[in-house]
Formats: C-alpha cells, sequence, structure tokens
C-alpha cells in the first residue's frame, strides 16, 4: 500500500467512529421556571459529564412558557413554580407532575430603604398601589419603587396568591429574569421586588414577614407560606433519556447534596404538603 494512503485510511476510520458516535448522541430540552433554572443546569451538567453523548438542553422564558411548550410536544420537560393546574390553557390530565425541590420566595428591598421586617398586610399594600412611601411603613421617607417578575412567571403568581390574595399587583416595571430582578433592586434607591430563595446575595436586603424570617427551615413547616413546589413535567410518563435524567434528578447524590447547596429545599424535608389550591393536605 502507497504510504500516503495509511494515514488517508486512519482518517476515515476515524471519521466513520464520529459517525457512529454522532448517530447515538441523544438530546432532550427543558424550558420554563427561571427560579428552576439554576438546579436543572447545574444537574444537567453533572448528568453529561456522567453519560457522554447525552445531552440536556436547558432553557428559561418563564413557567407558563414551560407549560405551553411541554404540552404542544416542542420540549420533553416543562419547568415550572406552579402546578398544571393553575395555569389557563393547560390541560393538566395530558401532563405528568415530578416534584423535584421547593423553593421559598422572599421580598427584597435596597438596602437603603430602612425596613427589615414588614407585616404581610401592608407588604400587600405596598404591591396594591396603597402604600407609597417607606415611611408609612417605619423605614426612610423614600418613595417605593417596585418591580414586578413578568407576566406567566410562576414566581410572580406563588407570590401574588399568597401576599395579594390571588389580586394583581399594580402596574409597574417587569422584568422575567430572577438574576436581573436582584440586580435592579440592588441598585435602585427604594426598590422592593420578591425572588426565589436561591437567588438572595449580600447585595439585597430581604423581609421578614410578621415577624418570620425566609427561611428554609420555616418553609419545611409552612410558618413562611410564600413558596412553591418546583415541578418538572412531561407530557405522559417519561421514557428513555427523559426518564433517565429524571430519575437522577430525583437520586439521593442531588437531592442530598446539590438542590440544598443551590438554595434549594429537598422534596423530603418538606413536613406539609399543599395541593395546587394551596391547602394543606398533610
Amino acid at each position: 500500500m502507497k504510504k500516503w494512503l495509511i494515514p488517508l485510511l486512519g482518517t476515515l476510520l476515524l471519521l466513520s467512529g464520529c459517525s457512529k458516535w454522532i448517530d447515538r448522541g441523544e438530546s432532550i430540552t427543558a424550558v420554563g421556571s427561571s427560579a428552576l433554572q439554576p438546579l436543572v443546569e447545574t444537574v444537567a451538567e453533572e448528568y453529561q459529564s456522567k453519560n457522554p453523548g447525552r445531552f440536556i438542553n436547558v432553557q428559561g422564558g418563564g413557567s407558563g412558557t414551560g407549560l405551553s411548550q411541554v404540552q404542544s410536544g416542542a420540549v420533553e420537560i416543562g419547568n415550572s413554580d406552579l402546578f398544571a393546574e393553575e395555569k389557563n390553557g393547560i390541560n393538566a390530565n395530558k401532563l405528568v407532575d415530578h416534584k423535584v425541590a421547593v423553593v421559598g420566595i422572599t421580598p427584597i428591598v435596597n438596602k437603603s430603604v430602612g425596613v427589615t421586617n414588614i407585616s404581610l398586610e401592608n407588604l400587600r399594600k405596598i404591591f396594591l398601589g396603597e402604600i407609597k412611601n417607606w415611611k408609612e411603613v417605619g423605614g426612610k421617607d423614600q418613595a417605593i419603587v417596585i418591580l414586578n417578575r413578568a407576566t406567566g412567571s410562576g414566581t410572580r403568581s406563588t407570590f401574588e396568591q399568597w401576599v395579594l390574595d390571588g389580586k394583581t399587583a399594580i402596574r409597574a416595571q417587569e422584568q422575567d429574569s430572577s438574576g436581573m430582578v436582584r440586580q435592579i433592586v440592588s441598585d435602585t434607591p427604594g426598590a422592593i421586588s420578591y425572588t426565589a430563595f436561591s437567588y438572595v446575595t449580600k447585595d439585597v436586603q430581604t423581609l421578614n414577614v410578621d415577624n418570620v424570617e425566609p427561611t428554609d427551615e420555616n418553609v419545611t413547616t409552612n410558618q413562611w407560606k410564600i413558596w412553591a413546589y418546583e415541578h418538572m413535567y412531561t407530557k405522559g410518563q417519561p421514557t428513555e433519556l427523559v426518564k433517565d435524567f429524571l430519575d437522577y434528578m430525583l437520586s439521593e447524590d442531588v437531592q442530598g447534596k446539590v438542590v440544598p447547596q443551590l438554595g434549594y429545599i429537598p422534596i423530603s424535608d418538606m413536613k406539609v404538603e399543599r395541593d395546587w389550591q394551596g391547602n394543606q393536605i398533610k
């Protein structure tokens, strides 16, 4: 055989092997809740490192997007802070709920407002536009700047359910990204919004509500009532790669280590249980 044919043959064999590897590659997409996104992204990276050739694409967009996309079959997994039953236009009977964690949600304020504790009633009045200055709740003489989550956000729906008694907050600037919400509140004098515990940093001040601290422990006993399940919905029972990834998400390695490290609460830690209507059933 001519010498120049040997490296060419080797290259062809290598390409042939790569082609077979690519053919064996599998991928799924998980879309939705920005509050759940950091957990799913982290677990996806770990899963992929242990399973070469398997790819988990993770995107945000909000709970409403996740539910509608998985219902339509556009994606394999819809991430949501909401029960499917809570969302208009979603047929929950066609979706299967996989609860993977619990997320606490807390009001956050700019550190200059001078308030660390607020009553639930006054917190409600702020977001309904009835209280407009921080001095009305014991803070500085400073106008309150409200930042809402975007329509369709599961975090917003949870906050409005448990703080506003299901009413809609007054019109204000809206932001979909949890990280951007924190940044804007940190940079804006008088600002207030709300976010998942997992997004809280020293750049913003959390508020106690009726003297109850926003902590994981208080969530597990339902003393802190502003919390939600983190759901990963599938259209019908999951199979193959989807099932394997969800099984990994619920494994002890993930639930016992990754979930708490990222600021979420493992399902097994909850001492109470709520149904989709918010009724405590355990």
